[in-house]
């Protein structure tokens, strides 16, 4: 009968432990990329005793360098600002900047409260006359809108725009991709309209749908409709280009394969296409997405559609010692929503694909 070392036993069981806690941490690794947050796993590796100056260098590289570059932004931003004079007086630092959006923030509670009073005495309102025997009353809310809904507005213009857009250039791609007949078609009219500025577009989606919708009584108001049309024009075309480079760059065996089993169309497209485009359709998404974001907010500087275009050119034009302030506070809120669009699409994308495409 053999007797096992109970060292040796404990040191299996640290080993199987410690074996389990880095496949953990190399599971979550893809999530953190997807986040934007991948200094967290060298972190964890090195906490977990996986070669600490290995890790070391990757947290410097990952977290460190960016966060010293940032600081030396905020540093130069911050010294050189108060160098250059405009008719509003001189460049905001970082401070004045953060001071305005504390600021905004504050207005928006106060709005929101303001909002919640007036539907409180419109609901007493209607309680009452309802005692009454009469009809309650409908009283819409006519305050000026918050920064915080300026924001949600952009974004629920640039998904539903990028929504139709996607459902234009997903099937015109795929159709593109299989039938050079239809590419042949199609390639004309991306290669005029592809380079167009949103700009050029807006007046012609304003007048197009001015003419169609003569009031705003409808489900969504008209300029809810242009803005969104507009990013739509704009966004579809990298979806289009990728798609149907995805599909035109499927294996010729599988293709063939499809031929052998006697595939219909859609079943075709369904089982073979598109899971083997993805990775490119989803790089088109994300392109789109991120054009669609950038087309908005000059769509609604340049047409005073409710969102943050029309709260940039509202202070611009205001002209107050803190318009430029809130402007830059717009301009910060635009990169950081633009990134969080790009890390959602990047997210649906690790879902759906096995590319490691960042």
């Amino acid at each position: 009968m053999t007797t096992v070392d109970p060292n040796f036993a404990q040191a299996a069981d640290r080993e199987a432990r410690r074996a389990r806690l880095f496949t953990r941490i190399n599971a979550a690794d893809k999530w953190f990329q997807v986040l934007g947050l991948s200094w967290v796993t060298p972190i964890l590796r090195a906490m977990a005793g996986d070669n600490p100056r290995a890790q070391l260098k990757d947290i410097w590289r990952l977290l460190l360098v960016p966060l010293l570059a940032i600081v030396v932004f905020l540093v130069l931003w911050g010294a050189l600002a108060p160098r250059v004079q405009t008719s509003l007086g001189a460049v905001p630092g970082p401070a004045q900047v953060w001071e305005q959006a504390v600021i905004l923030h504050e207005d928006a509670q106060d709005k929101a409260a303001s909002r919640a009073r007036f539907q409180d005495q419109v609901d007493t309102l209607n309680a009452r006359r309802v005692a009454n025997g009469q009809e309650p009353v409908e009283r819409a809310y006519t305050g000026a809108p918050s920064y915080y809904q300026q924001i949600w507005t952009s974004i629920q213009t640039v998904f539903f725009g990028f929504l139709i857009a996607t459902v234009v250039a997903v099937p015109l791609g795929i159709a593109a991709g299989l039938s050079p007949t239809a590419n042949a078609a199609l390639n004309p009219l991306i290669q005029i309209f592809k380079p167009v500025s949103p700009l050029a577009w807006l007046p012609i989606v304003t007048m197009i749908v001015s003419a169609l919708a003569a009031s705003n009584d409808g489900l969504l108001a008209k300029s809810f409709i242009i803005s969104a049309i507009t990013v739509t024009l704009c966004s579809l075309w990298p979806t289009l280009i990728n798609t149907a480079l995805g599909v035109a760059s499927i294996d010729r065996d599988l293709v063939n394969v499809s031929k052998v089993l006697k595939m219909n169309t859609w079943t075709k497209i369904t089982k073979l296409v598109l899971p083997s485009a993805l990775p490119l359709i989803f790089t088109g998404l994300r392109l789109s997405l991120g054009v669609g974001w950038m087309v908005l907010i000059a769509a609604e500087m340049l047409a005073q559609n409710p969102g943050l275009g029309k709260f940039v050119w509202d202070e611009f034009q205001n002209g107050s010692s803190s318009s430029l302030a809130r402007i830059m506070v717009a301009v910060l809120t635009i990169g950081i929503i633009g990134f969080l669009l790009d890390r959602v699409m990047y997210a649906l994308q690790s879902l759906f694909t096995f590319t490691n495409n960042r």
